[in-house]
C-alpha cells in the first residue's frame, strides 16, 4: 500500500480506476478508516469516470498514530490529503469527505484552494455551536470512552449504529463483519479523541465557506440524529452556489441505499468542473 508524507505523518492510501481520470479522494469520519468507503463504492466512482483515491487520517488505519496529548487541527488533515494527492499525481482532485472528513474536506478547500477542483460534504458540520446539535443519546454514544477489547469495541460501535442509522436499511452481520475487519487492520484506542478535538479546536468555518468559489455539493441524511440535517443545509447555504442533496431515509451512515444517488451527485458536480489540463 503506497504511503504519502506530511513531515513526519506517514498517510496510507489506495487507489481504484484509471489515473487518466479526473481525481476523487474520499475522506472518511471519525474513528474509522478508508474501509469505510466501501470496495464496491469506490469501484461505482471509477466507473463513473473517476481516478479515486481513499486515504486514512492520521490517527486511523495504517497511518501515523501520534503520541497522546499531540495537538493538531484540521487544516493540518487536509495538509495530510494534499500530501495524498501529491503523491499520487494529482494537480487538482474533487476532495470529498463523510462527517469528520467533511470538516477537512472544508478546511482543504479553505486553506488549499488551488488543489480543490470540487467540494463534497457528507454528512457534516460548519463548526458552528448550535447547529446539526446531536440527540443526547447519539452524543453519549460518540463521546463513550474506548472499550477495553476489540470485542467489546465492535458491540459499542455496533450500539451507535443502532442510534443514528435506518433500521430498515441495516444489515447488522455486514456491520459487525466490516467492524472487525477494520479492528483487525488496525485498532487504536483513543487515537479518534485526538480527531474529535481538532474538530472542536479548529472553530467556526462560518465566514470562510461564505468565501469560496469552487464548485461544490452538500449532502445530508433526513434522518441523522449525530449530526442534525440542518448542518448540511448551513453547509449548503453558506458555501456559495452550492447544491444541497438531502437523501430522504439517511441517518448518519454511508449503506448501499446511498451510493447510487451519491455518484449520481458527484458526477454531476465533475462535469461542472472546468478542469486544468494536465489534471496532475
Amino acid at each position: 500500500m503506497p504511503e504519502a508524507c506530511n513531515g513526519d505523518v506517514e498517510i496510507a492510501y489506495e487507489t481504484f480506476g484509471s489515473d487518466l481520470d479526473p481525481p476523487l479522494i474520499l475522506l472518511h469520519g471519525l474513528g474509522s478508516s478508508m474501509l469505510v468507503w466501501h470496495e464496491d463504492l469506490c469501484e461505482g466512482f471509477a466507473d463513473r469516470g473517476f481516478f479515486v483515491v481513499r486515504m486514512d487520517h492520521r490517527d486511523s488505519g495504517l497511518s501515523t498514530v501520534l503520541a497522546e496529548g499531540a495537538r493538531y487541527t484540521l487544516t493540518d488533515m487536509a495538509a495530510d490529503a494534499v500530501a495524498v494527492l501529491d503523491d499520487a499525481g494529482c494537480e487538482q482532485a474533487v476532495v470529498c469527505g463523510y462527517s469528520l472528513g467533511g470538516m477537512v474536506a472544508q478546511a482543504a478547500a479553505i486553506a488549499f484552494g488551488d488543489r480543490v477542483a470540487g467540494l463534497v460534504s457528507i454528512s457534516s458540520h460548519t463548526g458552528e455551536h448550535g447547529v446539526g446539535d446531536p440527540t443526547p443519546e447519539a452524543l453519549a454514544a460518540l463521546t463513550a470512552p474506548p472499550a477495553a477489547t476489540v470485542e467489546a469495541q465492535v458491540e459499542a460501535d455496533l450500539a451507535g449504529y443502532r442510534i443514528w442509522s435506518n433500521p430498515e436499511w441495516r444489515n447488522e452481520q455486514a456491520e459487525r463483519e466490516y467492524l472487525e475487519r477494520s479492528y483487525r487492520r488496525a485498532w487504536h484506542p483513543g487515537a479518534s479523541q485526538r480527531q474529535f478535538k481538532a474538530a472542536a479546536r479548529s472553530g467556526s468555518r462560518a465566514e470562510a465557506l461564505g468565501s469560496l468559489d469552487v464548485p461544490a455539493l452538500v449532502v445530508h441524511g433526513s434522518i441523522d440524529t449525530l449530526i442534525g440535517p440542518d448542518a448540511g443545509r448551513r453547509t449548503a447555504e453558506l458555501i456559495p452556489g452550492a447544491e444541497y442533496l438531502e437523501v430522504e431515509g439517511m441517518g448518519h451512515e454511508l449503506p448501499p441505499q446511498v451510493w447510487a444517488p451519491i455518484i449520481s451527485a458527484v458526477t454531476a458536480l465533475s462535469a461542472r468542473i472546468a478542469w486544468r489540463s494536465p489534471n496532475r
